[in-house]
């Protein structure tokens, strides 16, 4: 594998990606990572925070490599229609997916050593047609990953600060929640986290702590059977495998400081579980991670932030440091 550069989709033209990607140029085009976006060269040279002469276009990799310290390179896939900061369209999803499929084709070639995306909105995307949850299914899909002793992947990640977590579901109503939850799917997400704690993130010999669904992890059944019926087989078989997982824990009280040190990643059974400490331990830094796929993909764990684009208020501190975060694990499965 190669280490650099990487690939930078646009994400949504008419949220913060063009303008976060300049400010994440702007910060690292001294000491690295570099990277090529990949996107409209006029919606990024346009964009807050943007020089329009220093956005230059290329036709490879390499070149764009060449050309980082002085100018930020893109590969030019234009926009078919104009389009107005905070004024998300269906107009602009043909491009946005070009983009994503174009960074991923990439990738899989080696032509970059890694995919990391800028937010994409969903309900424009659906209104053109696209017939995936979000970027995570898509480039399941792109990539049909395969992971460890046949577990498949996508798995999400998250990480901020010495805390990563991984989700068994993602974006399912909390309602669906128990009636989603399998020891199959829980055993899928452990083993595909521990070969990520290996292949990525040079972690020889992971740990893994298991969140519980009920309150108190279900109090020994008396708030809930789910803990008893389906978390704790899951568990079990996480260790017949080889894993070393332990749980279920109560929730509420696996991610203060001491407790983050007795594992290297939490499984966390639905979205909010895993995201609201995700977001209380590094609001500005946190970064999304795709683990089982053949490519390194990362993203900022933020969205399109359409209330304030073309304001040039956006910060692209958790942009900057999944840039960093793609190069790390590239470096990692290189070695």
């Amino acid at each position: 594998m190669k280490t650099g550069p990487l690939a930078l989709t646009l994400g949504d033209p008419a949220g913060v990606g063009p303008e976060i990607v300049a400010k994440a140029w702007a910060e690292l085009r001294g000491a690295g990572p570099a990277f090529v976006a990949v996107g409209d060269a006029q919606a990024l040279a346009s964009a807050p925070g943007a020089a329009a002469g220093l956005v230059r276009r290329v036709t490879t990799p390499d070149e764009a490599l060449r050309i980082f310290p002085d100018a930020l390179p893109v590969l030019d896939l234009p926009l078919r229609a104009p389009v107005v900061a905070g004024q998300p369209s269906a107009a602009a999803a043909p491009a946005i997916i070009q983009w994503i499929e174009t960074a991923v084709g990439l990738a899989l070639r080696g032509d970059v050593s890694g995919v990391v995306t800028a937010p994409i909105a969903k309900a424009p995307l659906y209104e053109a047609g696209f017939k995936f949850p979000g970027h995570t299914e898509f480039l399941g899909e792109l990539t049909q990953a395969t992971s460890y002793d046949g577990a498949r992947g996508p798995i999400m990640m998250l990480t901020a600060a010495d805390l990563r977590v991984t989700l068994v579901t993602v974006h399912d109503p909390i309602a669906r929640v128990p009636s989603l939850l399998s020891v199959e799917r829980i055993v899928n997400a452990g083993l595909v986290t521990a070969q990520a704690l290996r292949r990525d993130f040079g972690i020889r010999e992971p740990r893994l702590a298991v969140a519980g669904l009920n309150p108190h992890a279900g109090e020994g059944g008396g708030i809930g059977r789910e803990e008893i019926e389906v978390v704790e087989p899951a568990v079990r078989a996480l260790r017949d495998l080889g894993v070393d997982a332990a749980g279920p824990y109560p929730a509420d009280t696996l991610f203060p400081e001491p407790m983050r040190a007795l594992y290297d990643a939490a499984l966390c059974l639905y979205h909010d579980q895993a995201l609201i400490p995700v977001k209380m331990l590094d609001f500005w830094g946190g970064v999304n991670v795709t683990l089982g796929l053949p490519i390194v993909r990362t993203s900022p764990d933020h969205g399109t932030a359409f209330d304030i684009a073309g304001r040039g208020v956006a910060r692209p501190d958790s942009l900057i440091a999944a840039i960093r975060l793609a190069e790390q694990i590239a470096r990692t499965r290189a070695a």
